[in-house]
C-alpha cells in the first residue's frame, strides 16, 4: 500500500503532512528519472491556495537541481495540465492542488506523458526516495542545471481548445458559473464569453484562503439559490482544480455526476457517438442511473472509486464516456482526465441540439434517495475489517431485499470510512446507515 500517494496524488495539510521538503524531493526524483537520456521537460500548474506558491517553488528547485527544465502554467486547472502534457511533448506534468479539500490542505498530482495519472510504480519509487531508501541522486552542474520557463501560453492554448470543442454558439443562453474561488476563476468565464453566453460568475475572487469555502461543487446549494434568484438557464459549479462539475437546472435542482452521465450518455447514443453503447461508472453511482440506462439500452461497467480507475477501464475497453457521481466526467475523445469546464460544454451541446432545458433532459431519471456518512476513524483499514461492522453491513443488505444497497469503503485521501446507503426513502437510508455507523463509533478518534 502506498505511503504518501493515494488515488489522487500526495495530499495532506500543508507543512504538516505534506511539506516543502516532500515537494523538493518529488521534483528531484522526477527531474532525475526523466532526465536519464535527455533534458527533461516538466510542466507545472497550481490552484489558488496560499501554499501552492510555496510548493511550486520547492518543486522547481528540485527539478532544476536535477537538470530538468520547469515550465510554469501558473494558476490553472488540472485538466489543462493534462492537455498541455500530451499535446506539447512534455515528459510529465505536476498539478499542485488538493482539489475539493479545504484551503489549508494541498496536494501534488503527477501526470504522465499521455496526460493520465502517473503509474503507481513511479510513485512508489518517489516514496522510496523521500524515505531515504534510494541513494542520493546526483545534482546537475554547470550548463546542465535546469531553467524555469514562463509558459502561460500553454494555458491559453487550452482555453482555445475548449472553445473549439463547442458545436454551437451559446448565444441567447444565460449561464451561471461557480468557480469555487479556485482554478476555474482564471479560465471558465473566458470560454463561455467567447461562445456567446451571457455569463454570470460567482466565487471567482480567490485570496488564497477561500478556495472551496462555502462555494463550488461541494456546496452546490449556493449556486442553486443563485440560479433561482437570477432565473438563469443553467448553472455549473466546479471544485478547486476544476476537474469536477456539478450542474443546476433552470429550477435550481441539482444534477450531479450521475445525472450528467445520463444526459450525455443518452445524447451520445442517439447520435451514434457512444462507443459500445457503454458508460463506465464507479460503485458509488445510483441504482436509479443503472435502471435508466437499462431502459435506454445503454450498458454500464463499474470500477472502484477514483477517476483514474474509470479512465483505465475506458482506455482498456475502448469506451468514450465515464465518470463519478462526484462530478469527475471523462470524455475520452477530448480528454484523459475529468474536466469540469469540458463537461459543462458537453451538457450545453445536448441542451442546444435537443432544444431542451436541463430539467427536461433529466425528467426520466429517477434517483433513489441516498445518504453518505463519513466516519473519521483512527485506522480506516482496521475499522473496515471489524467483524461487527461487517455483520451490520450484511444485516442492512438483508433488510433492503434488493430495493437498495449499502457500500462501505475507505477514503483514498483521509482516515475516513464512508458509509453509503441507497433505499426507497430518506428515512430508510438514515435508519440503515445508523446501524453500521454505530458499530464504527469505537474506532472514532
Amino acid at each position: 500500500m502506498a505511503k504518501y500517494f493515494g488515488t489522487d496524488g500526495f495530499r495532506g495539510e500543508a507543512n504538516v503532512t505534506l511539506n516543502v521538503e516532500h515537494a523538493y524531493k518529488v521534483g528531484r526524483y522526477l527531474g532525475w528519472y526523466f532526465g536519464k537520456e535527455h533534458k527533461a521537460r516538466v510542466v507545472i500548474g497550481k490552484d489558488t491556495r496560499r501554499s501552492s506558491y510555496m510548493f511550486e517553488y520547492a518543486l522547481v528547485a528540485g527539478l532544476t537541481a536535477s537538470g530538468a527544465d520547469a515550465y510554469l502554467l501558473h494558476v490553472t486547472t488540472t485538466p489543462s495540465v493534462s492537455y498541455v502534457v500530451r499535446t506539447e511533448g512534455f515528459d510529465c506534468g505536476i498539478m499542485i492542488s488538493a482539489s475539493h479539500n479545504p484551503y489549508y490542505d494541498n496536494g501534488i498530482k503527477i501526470i504522465n506523458g499521455s496526460g493520465m495519472k502517473m503509474e503507481a510504480e513511479v510513485e512508489e519509487q518517489i516514496e522510496n526516495y523521500i524515505d531515504g531508501k534510494i541513494e542520493e541522486l546526483p545534482y546537475a552542474v554547470k550548463e546542465n542545471i535546469g531553467r524555469t520557463v514562463d509558459f502561460a501560453a500553454g494555458r491559453n492554448r487550452y482555453i482555445g481548445y475548449l472553445i473549439s470543442i463547442a458545436t454551437r454558439s451559446f448565444k441567447d443562453k444565460t449561464v451561471a458559473l461557480d468557480c469555487s474561488n479556485g482554478s476555474a476563476s482564471a479560465i471558465a468565464k473566458n470560454v463561455f464569453d467567447a461562445l456567446g453566453a451571457k455569463t454570470l460568475v460567482i466565487n471567482n475572487q480567490p485570496d488564497g484562503t477561500n478556495i472551496n469555502t462555502n462555494c463550488g461543487s461541494t456546496h452546490i446549494q449556493v449556486l442553486a439559490d443563485f440560479v433561482k434568484e437570477h432565473q438563469v438557464d443553467v448553472g455549473f459549479a466546479y471544485d478547486g482544480d476544476a476537474d469536477r462539475c456539478i450542474a443546476v437546472d433552470e429550477h435550481g435542482n441539482v444534477v450531479d455526476g450521475d445525472g450528467i452521465m445520463y444526459v450525455c450518455g443518452t445524447y451520445m447514443k442517439e447520435h451514434g457517438q457512444l462507443n459500445n453503447d457503454t458508460v463506465v461508472t464507479t460503485v458509488m453511482s445510483n441504482i436509479g442511473l443503472y435502471r435508466a440506462f437499462e431502459r435506454e439500452g445503454i450498458h454500464t461497467e463499474q470500477t472502484a472509486v477514483g477517476d483514474k480507475y474509470v479512465c483505465e477501464n475506458m482506455m482498456k475497453n475502448g469506451h468514450c464516456l465515464g465518470g463519478e457521481q462526484s462530478g469527475h466526467i471523462i470524455f475520452s475523445k477530448h480528454a484523459t482526465t475529468g474536466d469540469g469546464i469540458l463537461t459543462s460544454l458537453k451538457i450545453m451541446e445536448a441542451m442546444i441540439e435537443k432544444k431542451q432545458s436541463l430539467g427536461e433532459l433529466t425528467r426520466e431519471l429517477h434517483i433513489f434517495p441516498q445518504i453518505l456518512v463519513n466516519v473519521k476513524v483512527k485506522d480506516k483499514n482496521v475499522a473496515m475489517e471489524d467483524s461487527e461492522v461487517l455483520a451490520a453491513k450484511d444485516q442492512v443488505t438483508a433488510k433492503l431485499e434488493g430495493n437498495g444497497r449499502i457500500l462501505l469503503r475507505p477514503s483514498g485521501t483521509e482516515n475516513l470510512v464512508r458509509v453509503m446507503v441507497e433505499a426507497e426513502s430518506d428515512e430508510i437510508c438514515k435508519e440503515m446507515a445508523e446501524l453500521v455507523v454505530d458499530k464504527l463509533k469505537k474506532y472514532v478518534e
